[in-house]
């Protein structure tokens, strides 16, 4: 490559943020530095190889979003290494080529290239170039997990046109527009993923990757390759490279449901990510750089789970930057027949029925339910009936064997975390009447501070229970 392969009009702009990695191959030393020197004052991170054999050696592709390569190098050239990488699914490869030499980077295109610029160019030119092929590999990663996602009805936004509810929306508004991590605070079944989406949809990365990570469904063992990703032949059964979330988010929304089921180990590793931006996936000797806002999501108060031992208070204090506490269903009664009605209209669409509306009975006994299982278990419930149902209006008769205020029966009655709901509410009643209703004295008597019994008695439905 000559001297004069990349020439540049003006002073540099100063970086902004991480672009990526590359790896520079070139047999000249002089333009690979020059080269490496251009792209990290434009916010790259840059390595270099001086051969073809020497970009192949392992651990050299550890960790880089692209390759730029000289085309014509003693030896082996860049149409061998474009062949290669390509045939083993490597980042995007851009050729840098002579006048004299446009059939030749036609041919690496067919081979696999990403793309190719004539010598000599410029440095926006290039950098211009090489971020259309990070993108263009971004967008291949998310149409790769999205293709691995199961299909569904589409989702609608989160519903609710109750006072508490509302707080809840003013603040999500608020925050989708603020780059900080937010964490999502309520009981299962409340609605979290749909707060969080609509924080990605009206935020500044709607137009990048939503990816949703169910915390306590990934066994400890399979932790580092689903967040992670592995290289092939990692370990036993590792058959193909495989992009971790933290990949394939980059750029995008991270979203972590149930994130306080995180092993200890876990929650080391990420805490890690989120510090500096870096991982490394299983067989990779170098990290990979990542970009992404995080979404958190708890069905458990972290800041307890912080005092017993079991999460950890620096990973708490890096994703609670803004806290949205979402009310039960319970607490926020205004919004049942309105979500009972989308319900309807999903689930008759979805079944291909004709159930038009809800009988008034059947009103009657959704708004006068507990919940104990929140929206989720409201939507199950409506989904069941228009199955069950034979006539136009969803009645009584079609729903669960529930009675108002009691749990309809199915097996989330024996879920452990339904058995705790009903034991925290007895021991505050408990508590509540042997101190007189006082709530100080109830506070001691549960271990808990006043703050805390605040929390619980909001949790339960319970602030009716005032000071005797």
């Amino acid at each position: 490559m000559s001297r004069r392969a990349v020439s540049r009009r003006g002073m540099d702009p100063p970086a902004t943020g991480h672009r990526g990695s590359v790896l520079i191959v070139d047999d000249e030393a002089y333009v690979r530095d020059s080269l490496a020197n251009l792209l990290e004052r434009r916010g790259f991170e840059a390595r270099t190889a001086a051969s073809v054999d020497e970009a192949l050696q392992p651990a050299q592709l550890d960790g880089i979003d692209a390759v730029v390569t000289d085309l014509k190098m003693p030896g082996r050239d860049g149409l061998d290494l474009v062949r290669q990488l390509a045939a083993e699914g490597a980042p995007p490869i851009l050729v840098l080529t002579a006048y004299g030499t446009v059939t030749s980077a036609v041919e690496c295109l067919r081979a696999g290239a990403a793309d190719y610029l004539l010598k000599p160019t410029n440095a926006d030119e290039l950098v211009l170039t090489l971020d259309r092929c990070l993108e263009h590999a971004r967008r291949d990663r998310e149409r790769r997990y999205l293709r691995g996602q199961k299909s569904g009805p589409a989702r609608r936004g989160p519903l609710g046109v109750s006072a508490a509810w509302q707080r809840v929306m003013e603040l999500a508004e608020v925050a989708a527009e603020a780059p900080a991590a937010v964490l999502l605070v309520g009981e299962t079944g409340t609605g979290k993923e749909e707060v969080a989406r609509f924080l990605h949809h009206r935020g500044r990365r709607a137009d990048r990757a939503f990816v949703a990570v169910n915390c306590a469904a990934i066994p400890v063992e399979l932790f580092e390759s689903e967040f992670f990703g592995h290289r092939k032949g990692a370990f036993t059964g590792a058959l193909s490279d495989r992009e971790g979330r933290f990949r394939v988010a980059d750029g995008g929304t991270l979203f972590l449901d149930e994130i306080n089921s995180l092993p200890a180990t876990a929650q080391a590793k990420v805490l890690r990510v989120l510090e500096d931006g870096h991982f490394e996936r299983l067989g990779d000797s170098r990290p990979t750089h990542t970009d992404v806002r995080l979404i958190s999501a708890s069905n458990a108060r972290l800041d307890e789970e912080v005092a017993a031992g079991r999460f950890r208070a620096d990973l708490f204090y890096r994703i609670n930057a803004v806290t949205i506490e979402l009310p039960p269903l319970r607490r926020r009664r205004d919004d049942i027949d309105v979500l009972a009605h989308a319900f309807l209209a999903d689930a008759t669409a979805a079944q291909g029925k004709k159930v038009d509306h809800l009988g008034e009975r059947t009103l009657e006994l959704l708004r006068a339910h507990h919940w104990p299982g929140n929206v989720r278990e409201l939507k199950n419930v409506v989904e069941r009936g228009v199955l069950l149902e034979k006539g136009t209006s969803l009645q009584p008769e079609s729903l669960p064997p529930f009675q108002p205020g009691v749990a309809a029966h199915s097996d989330d009655s024996l879920r452990l975390t339904e058995v705790k709901a009903r034991a925290e509410r007895q021991a505050l009643f408990e508590a509540l009447r042997q101190s007189g209703g006082v709530r100080k004295e109830a506070a001691a008597r549960l271990g808990v501070d006043e703050r805390n019994l605040a929390y619980y008695l909001r949790k339960h439905d319970l602030l009716g229970e005032r000071d005797g």
